[in-house]
């Protein structure tokens, strides 16, 4: 039986392992609280990724090593290097292939389509930490590939539209959004990312280069109101949050102040091209009313 490890519990962790299990193939699951699906082919294991020896032994015999862990999000220039020193090493100990989940923070600003194989021309901190974390992977001779996903939507996703706008929407609240509100911009559905993973680890094609999530592209108002409508809820009352709200916001939680690195060009849509996803790994858009069927 073929054995896989998952290093994260988040949302794409575990669909990625029951995709996993479903097909019979065996799962450990490693974080640091040892949380995951109840499956009886996936085994949980509270372990500190950081921990490499530890990280090594639980990885031995595994076909792959799949990572879609993260640091805290104002944490990630100074923890993501040192969590993916740790990862690497323990796949070039164990032989096992190695299958990371990644954003687009890496590419930095684009006023065009983002194709995976652009460049990495990020300058800011967490936009370089991303791109320090595949180009010391790609680096190192071992099998990698990087599944590159845009904002998360979906059942279980830990993004700005799922925590800033899905439930106000829901709860007929007012939603205040750190990002323009008309602008077209790309989604990839937790599930989509999840058989993206699974079809990228299976692809000796996949390995050496990037891939993009499948996305569905529509701005925020859009999606807001496909979800009301869905929902039987009243048309989203939504604002856009600017730049100095976000530096007010920063005096109480740092949070708020690494969200000006990663807005887009104001009106410019950002958008994602995963054609090469769908022609050669055969994983598609799923469509946007059915993740948020889903959702509700």
């Amino acid at each position: 039986m073929t054995f896989h490890v998952i290093v994260g519990r988040g949302a794409t962790a575990t669909r990625t392992a029951l995709h996993l299990a479903g097909d019979g193939e065996r799962v450990r699951m490693i974080s640091r609280s040892g949380a995951g699906p109840e499956h009886p082919l996936v085994e949980r294991v509270a372990a500190d990724a950081t921990d490499t020896d530890r990280l090594t032994r639980l990885t031995e015999g595994a076909h792959t090593l799949f990572t879609t862990a993260a640091p805290a999000y104002h944490t990630w220039p100074e923890q993501f290097p040192v969590m993916s020193a740790s990862l690497l090493t323990a796949v070039e100990r164990s032989g096992a292939a190695y299958v990371m989940l990644g954003n687009l923070y890496g590419y930095g600003p684009v006023d065009r389509p983002v194709e995976p194989d652009f460049p990495l021309a990020a300058t800011g901190p967490k936009g370089r930490a991303r791109a320090r974390v595949w180009e010391e992977a790609a680096a190192s001779g071992v099998r990698v590939t990087e599944v590159r996903a845009a904002q998360f939507y979906g059942a279980g996703a830990f993004s700005v539209f799922s925590l800033m706008v899905q439930r106000q929407v829901l709860e007929s609240r007012l939603a205040l959004v750190p990002q323009e509100l008309d602008v077209p911009h790309s989604y990839s559905a937790i599930g989509d990312t999840a058989r993206t993973l699974v079809a990228a680890s299976r692809d000796e094609r996949a390995y050496g280069r990037a891939w993009h999530a499948p996305t569905s592209t529509l701005s925020a108002r859009d999606l807001a109101r496909r979800l009301a409508r869905l929902a039987g809820a009243p048309e989203p009352r939504m604002e856009q949050l600017t730049e100095r709200d976000l530096t007010l916001l920063a005096l109480d939680n740092p949070f708020w102040g690494e969200m000006h690195e990663v807005l887009t060009k104001p009106g410019h849509p950002f958008v994602v091209d995963y054609s090469d996803t769908e022609k050669i790994l055969g994983v598609g858009a799923t469509p946007v009313d059915d993740v948020l069927r889903e959702v509700i």
